[in-house]
């Protein structure tokens, strides 16, 4: 079964000069729930008061079958996932599922977290069992940076799946970050992810930089 996932409302709204309103983000919400999509991304509860007004009023709105989604990034290193003002705020919004985003690559966990990878797994395990301690009934794991780390270190990727999936993840999504991986390579990755996990959905989330994103 083939799952969709849409971010117009939050990652879509990072393009420039895009700027949406509260009115907006409720009509389009109402559109994508018609045209039958699985799940919307709402926004990152805690960074404005747009995105806190819009999952407040969008429970008004009689949705058929999406899910509406908070997003949100990890804890940060060295502090603890109850402390975090993010997930906190994640879990006030009311949502019953959510995204994190956290690094994947270990380039990146070294060189731009400046940290451990036990460190890392550390932070990504216990915010996802924040949130599912806080009531939520699903999930999300955006792994940043996956694909272009699973080529440098793949052990190290698949740990840091592993601590999400340990910590409750009912989802894991391989985000392609640099747009950079050929299709035939996301599907070599993807399936090796699939073997590893057979009881945890899979998705990805593909930039176009290479014109490859819907390939």
């Amino acid at each position: 079964m083939v799952t969709i996932y849409d971010s117009t409302l939050r990652d879509g709204e990072q393009r420039e000069g895009a700027a949406l309103s509260l009115k907006d983000k409720l009509r389009i919400a109402a559109r994508l729930d018609a045209l039958g999509v699985q799940y919307i991304e709402g926004g990152f509860p805690g960074s404005n008061p747009t995105d806190d007004m819009f999952f407040s009023e969008v429970r008004k709105l009689d949705l058929k079958c999406a899910k509406i989604v908070a997003f949100g990034s990890t804890c940060h290193k060295g502090t603890q996932a109850a402390d975090d003002d993010g997930l906190q705020a994640i879990v006030s919004s009311g949502v019953s599922a959510a995204a994190i985003v956290g690094k994947s690559s270990y380039t990146q966990v070294t060189r731009a977290l400046e940290t451990t990878p036990e460190e890392n797994c550390r932070i990504v395990r216990e915010s996802v069992e924040f949130l599912r301690s806080g009531g939520l009934d699903e999930v999300v794991f955006d792994a940043e940076h996956f694909f272009d780390g699973y080529v440098e270190n793949s052990e190290f990727t698949l740990s840091v799946l592993r601590a999400a999936v340990e910590g409750g993840a009912t989802t894991l999504t391989l985000c392609d970050t640099n747009g950079g991986t050929m299709p035939h390579d996301v599907y070599r990755i993807v399936s090796a992810v699939c073997g590893e996990f057979p009881d945890v959905c899979v998705s990805i989330h593909a930039h176009n930089d290479c014109g490859c994103a819907v390939a």
